[in-house]
């Protein structure tokens, strides 16, 4: 019954750790394509191929559902794969559309038409990639019309939080802030867009100030998981070990991942 978590590097641990949270029976498979990280500075192309080739090795580990943790993956990749690449008795979903349900407070799977929202100005921080993609405005608009969205792209941050420097990501998170409120100067909400911003979130939270609600992907993305088996339970696939794999090195990785989830965690190559 396990299900895959695919990451291009670190960042999707803070949605492992939720979806472990809220359901303790299900194994997980994580998937790190720590030897490509970052994703948010490649082209489409090259983030489609290292996608699949990552969803591939879920399939392989017993998995017949994956979510994509990481949202540069979702934004560039996933329609591209739902619509040519992922065979019949799989799934492989993103994590924009729950955050987005969550912003203009709609339920799952309600396909009325978009309407009218009470957020109406919304910042967006994300990879390069993502902001270049457009898919958050691109799903959004499916579900609410007026609102304006402004995106920042914030370069650095990742490799930041991968590499452990923390100091350096804290900074960096104050920019790219600061740059959005030259565009935005009173955003009502903003959208954490990268799995790897939770890790910094007290800080976009302390930069944006306490009036702006901030929107975080795990919590959001496991309670829509929780809620996609229970509907489709055929969808637990066949694996029964948990398990983290990565393409790059083991130890460091394990390391890594150790001292951002504050527990011992073992990778093995992929």
């Amino acid at each position: 019954m396990a299900v895959g978590i695919f990451d291009s590097g670190l960042g999707g641990l803070t949605v492992l750790e939720a979806a472990a949270r809220a359901l303790p029976e299900v194994p997980f498979v994580y998937f790190g394509d720590n030897a490509h990280t970052p994703y948010g500075v490649r082209d489409p192309d090259d983030v489609y191929a290292l996608t699949t080739a990552g969803a591939s090795r879920l399939f392989e580990a017993g998995c017949d559902l994956v979510i994509l943790a990481c949202n540069t993956a979702s934004a560039v990749a996933l329609r591209r794969m739902q619509e040519n690449w992922v065979p019949r008795d799989k799934r492989v979903l993103g994590v924009f559309v729950p955050m987005i349900e969550a912003l203009t407070e709609r339920q799952w799977g309600d396909n009325s038409p978009p309407r009218e929202v009470a957020v109406k100005h919304v910042a967006l921080f994300a990879t390069p990639a993502t902001v270049r993609s457009r898919a958050f405005q691109r799903e959004l608009a499916f579900r609410a019309i007026g609102v304006d969205v402004e995106a920042q792209a914030c370069g650095g941050v990742v490799d930041a939080i991968e590499d452990g420097d923390m100091i350096l990501a804290e900074a960096l998170v104050r920019s790219h802030v600061d740059a959005l409120k030259r565009k935005m100067p009173e955003p009502q909400a903003a959208v954490l867009g990268c799995t790897h911003y939770p890790i910094v979130e007290d800080t976009f939270q302390d930069a944006l100030g306490a009036g702006v609600e901030v929107y975080s992907q795990p919590r959001l993305v496991a309670a829509s998981l929780s809620d996609y088996l229970q509907r489709h339970p055929s969808m637990y696939g066949t694996g029964d070990t948990a398990m983290f794999l990565t393409t790059g090195d083991a130890r460091r990785v394990s390391d890594q991942a150790t001292r951002f989830l504050r527990r011992k965690i073992e990778f093995v190559a992929a």
